[in-house]
């Protein structure tokens, strides 16, 4: 298929700060809100396109919208065309590095760029790469962070409704015995059947994740995540070697070399790398091809909206991580049905904006 002709004329942002349904405390902090950056590319040709940034903390997204502000300063009056564009800003940024707050707004530029491509080819992103909308298991990663074993039990009978399959904890308390209590306490609340992951968000050590680890191997889990640092590939690889229960690791991978270095080392057994730190469509379309070159198992983090398209074009797609952050400024959220996302097939990547909660939740 031939893309569309656009041309880049304007990019757009709006920040908000949206409360999140429940807490999500990690073993690194605990989060009640999540900061959005809500971006629009205008063409010339009069389709815009959008993408939304996860900014973690709300300052960041001032910042992105100035790098957004110098993205725009280099490819206004260029054609919509993602892999040259990014070619091209990534040359731009090559002494101060495509990374941070710079990868984001490149990233989210990337993702706005796809989308009106897609819009203006009348097609749903997942069908404008070559595949097409189909349901995806999903997982339910809103909350079960560090609490009592009872509310945590609570709390993952709540997460079920809307027909999950599974869901994910976090884990990291200050000893083994309470991360056992906390796994046991809701996987004696889940149904037969229900698949149960735990993040450790990076908070042990070598030693210390393989000592949890084989203690966790008896329990049943879909996987364990991010035990260590992330950058720390070869204690990674250490640790998915002595451990029975697979390894996930990836939503840090800073754009595909980390992921190359990850995979080349054997640090994981599965891969989830980020929409935004992978480098957008443009970067997840690399990644999943490397994924499937190595026969490994290849799910998402975060942005599920856009990560589904992406997942129905990814060979190996394991799971879809759900979260409902954007929910509140969206026109049509993403749905869960019988446990699966059900990838929107309104032309794009689904996102659109419900502008009266855009309003409400408005960053000052």
């Amino acid at each position: 298929m031939t893309p569309p002709k656009l041309t880049v004329r304007n990019i757009r942002a709006v920040a908000v700060k949206v409360p999140m349904t429940y807490v999500l405390g990690t073993s690194q902090q605990a989060l009640r809100e999540a900061p959005l950056l809500l971006v629009d590319l205008e063409t010339e040709e009069g389709v815009t396109g959008h993408a939304c940034q996860f900014c973690y903390v709300p300052a960041a997204a001032a910042a992105i919208v100035v790098m957004l502000d110098e993205v725009l300063r280099t490819v206004k009056g260029d054609r919509a065309e993602p892999a040259a564009l990014w070619a091209k800003l990534a040359r731009r940024f090559m002494l101060m590095g495509v990374q941070g707050i710079v990868r984001m707004a490149v990233a989210t530029f990337d993702v706005a760029c796809w989308d009106a491509l897609a819009r203006a080819a009348g097609k749903p992103l997942a069908t404008f790469l070559g595949g097409s909308p189909r349901p995806l298991p999903a997982y339910n990663s809103c909350g079960l962070g560090l609490m009592d074993p009872a509310a945590v039990a609570d709390e993952a009978e709540k997460l079920l409704a809307g027909g999950f399959g599974a869901v994910k904890l976090r884990l990291g308390y200050p000893t083994l015995e309470a991360d056992l209590d906390a796994v046991r306490a809701v996987r004696s609340r889940l149904p037969a059947g229900i698949a149960l992951m735990v993040d450790y968000n990076q908070a042990l050590t070598v030693q210390e994740a393989i000592r949890r680890g084989r203690a966790l191997d008896g329990e049943g889990l879909c996987w364990i995540e991010e035990p260590i640092r992330h950058e720390d590939l070869e204690g990674c690889a250490e640790i998915a070697r002595a451990l029975a229960t697979p390894v996930q690791i990836g939503e840090n991978f800073s754009l595909l070399h980390d992921m190359e270095r990850a995979l080349a080392v054997q640090s994981c057994d599965y891969v989830m790398p980020d929409l935004e730190r992978i480098g957008g469509v443009t970067g997840w379309r690399h990644a999943a091809e490397l994924a499937a070159a190595r026969g490994i198992k290849m799910s998402s983090h975060l942005y599920p909206e856009v990560s589904a398209h992406l997942l129905a074009v990814t060979p190996t797609a394991h799971w879809l991580e759900y979260v409902d952050w954007a929910n509140a400024i969206l026109e049509e959220p993403l749905r869960i049905v019988d446990g699966s996302a059900v990838v929107s097939r309104r032309p794009g990547n689904g996102l659109a904006w419900n502008e009266d909660a855009v309003r409400r939740y408005r960053m000052n």
